[in-house]
């Protein structure tokens, strides 16, 4: 008896240490998630990130790191756009799905499976309002069949083009397909409502709204369209599509969305993929000219706008006291947006590092990666350890007081410590990829890539050397390849990357 006892005693005095500790957890109610997710936004872009070469006004963003967490050595799955988009909303390598180098492409079927959890689908388990605004790009179950494709596609994009008068069979394909619901997008993989242009420079072009184009695309896209290499592929759109009004209609949207959803006791869920500052380098007149450097400067300064104003709204809103913010980027900033001009003129937008979008080196996939979490993350704070963004999946989970399945968030973990203001690693390895599928592996401030070059667009400086290894805490820019000095070291990092390919996951 006396034993039992005892026994009770010792679990009582536990209880108010468990309560505590669940109750520290996180705020109560469970906070809103407002994730910014930017495309082709370089890692010294925000002068935030790169106050000694960064020419770039971005006040608003600049003001979310002083109001929140600053991650120093955060990293998208990819250099580019599709697979990094894949590991954010799924919390795995995109290396594990069917991608293995590219993006998705024109009129393609979805990356992510029917059966495949999300941070939408996590969110919606726990009692979220979610949706999604903005670029998709990851595949669509298109009504349309195999022999009428080539009826949507053609190489014409001049005023002069015959090919771009539309004929009665193309027209009668297209009004099929496209007053059809399209499956396979957000509103299926966990998502309650979904509003944006899937690609803004590929057709077809016009919003699409949950499943279905908002009007029926009839003719091809306007050659002004193409004018400075803006759109890219020729295809549907509907009368008097133009690319000007894209960003900020969908900052409207998400305006719109906050404001409703601050008035319901649900919280919600809200990723905002933009656009920009991606090509079509579609700057509005207010913006034109506004940096003193070049086109993409002034869309990087017209997203951080766009940024303030929905930050505005969420405050306005009331919302924003218990609102986790994420702003992040999907990969390196593009080199054919003008880089080398943008450098003479002393803006570098990879900051320190080396190489840029499709690159394997840390240009590529070095990303800003920004939270704001009033009452839990202490302003103006900085952090170094190495994070990814496959792990808001295991984050969210942690937040939302949830367990993961062992088939979902295989790669994800909780950056939650971090946040809270822990200091140790979360995660002590991490896989990149560059556009061609090279594969690079963090280890601790050790790099590999088992490959010569950039695995990109940038040109290979060393192409004799078969392989890569960099000290990152001591050479950020990548410059001194220590492989052939350190062949045991090269082998345990091959081990190790060996390892987590046939895994099949990191966590397990």
């Amino acid at each position: 008896m006396r034993k039992h006892f005892t026994i009770l005693l010792a679990i009582a005095s536990l209880l108010p240490l468990s309560q505590s500790l669940a109750s520290a957890r996180i705020p109560q109610p469970s906070p809103n998630v407002l994730i910014i997710y930017a495309d082709d936004l370089g890692y010294g872009d925000l002068g935030c990130y790169n106050p000694e070469s960064g020419k770039i006004p971005t006040p608003h963003m600049d003001r979310l790191a002083a109001e929140g967490m600053r991650f120093t050595d955060a990293h998208a799955s990819s250099a580019v756009c599709t697979p990094s988009r894949y590991t954010l909303l799924t919390g795995q390598y995109h290396w594990r799905s069917r991608l293995q180098d590219g993006i998705i492409g024109l009129w393609e079927e979805p990356l992510i499976t029917p059966d495949r959890l999300t941070i939408g689908g996590l969110a919606q388990q726990n009692g979220y309002q979610t949706a999604f605004i903005g670029k998709w790009h990851l595949g669509w179950d298109w009504p349309i069949s195999q022999e009428e494709l080539p009826l949507f596609k053609t190489k014409g994009r001049g005023r002069d083009n015959a090919d771009l008068n539309a004929n009665a069979t193309q027209k009668s394909a297209w009004s099929k397909a496209f007053s059809q619901p399209i499956g396979g997008g957000p509103i299926e993989l966990g998502f309650d409502s979904y509003f944006g242009t899937d690609v803004p420079n590929w057709p077809p072009y016009c919003f699409i709204e949950d499943d279905r184009t908002v009007g029926i695309p009839s003719e091809y896209g306007d050659p002004v369209l193409f004018e400075r290499h803006m759109a890219n592929k020729q295809g549907p759109a509907v009368e008097g599509w133009r690319l000007e009004p894209i960003l900020p209609t969908l900052k409207d949207r998400v305006v719109d969305y906050i404001d409703q959803r601050a008035k319901s006791p649900e919280p919600f869920l809200l990723v905002f993929s933009l656009t920009s500052p991606h090509t079509p380098l579609s700057v509005n007149d207010e913006w034109k000219g506004a940096s003193g450097l070049n086109p993409y400067a002034d869309f990087v300064m017209e997203t951080d706008a766009v940024v303030g104003q929905v930050l505005d709204a969420l405050e306005k809103s009331g919302a924003a006291k218990n609102t986790l913010v994420l702003l992040s980027s999907d990969n390196g900033c593009a080199p054919y947006i003008g880089v080398n001009d943008l450098e003479s003129m002393g803006h570098f937008p990879s900051g320190p590092l080396r190489g840029y979008k499709s690159d394997v080196w840390e240009g590529g996939h070095r990303v800003p990666f920004i939270v704001r979490w009033p009452s839990v993350v202490e302003p103006g704070t900085v952090n170094d350890q190495l994070v990814h963004q496959a792990d808001l999946m295991a984050t969210l989970a942690d937040v939302m007081g949830a367990k993961l399945p062992s088939n979902a968030g295989e790669d994800s973990f909780s950056i939650l410590p971090l946040l809270k203001g822990s200091n140790e690693p979360v995660r002590m390895h991490a896989v990149s990829a560059s556009i061609r599928g090279v594969p690079s592996l963090r280890h601790g401030s050790w790099k590999y890539i088992p490959a010569p070059g950039s695995g990109g667009w940038s040109d290979d400086e060393n192409p004799t050397q078969a392989v890569q290894l960099y000290n990152l805490a001591e050479d950020i820019d990548e410059s001194k390849n220590l492989a052939a000095d350190q062949p045991e070291r090269v082998a345990q990092m091959q081990a190790v990357l060996d390892d987590l390919i046939a895994r099949g996951s990191s966590r397990f």
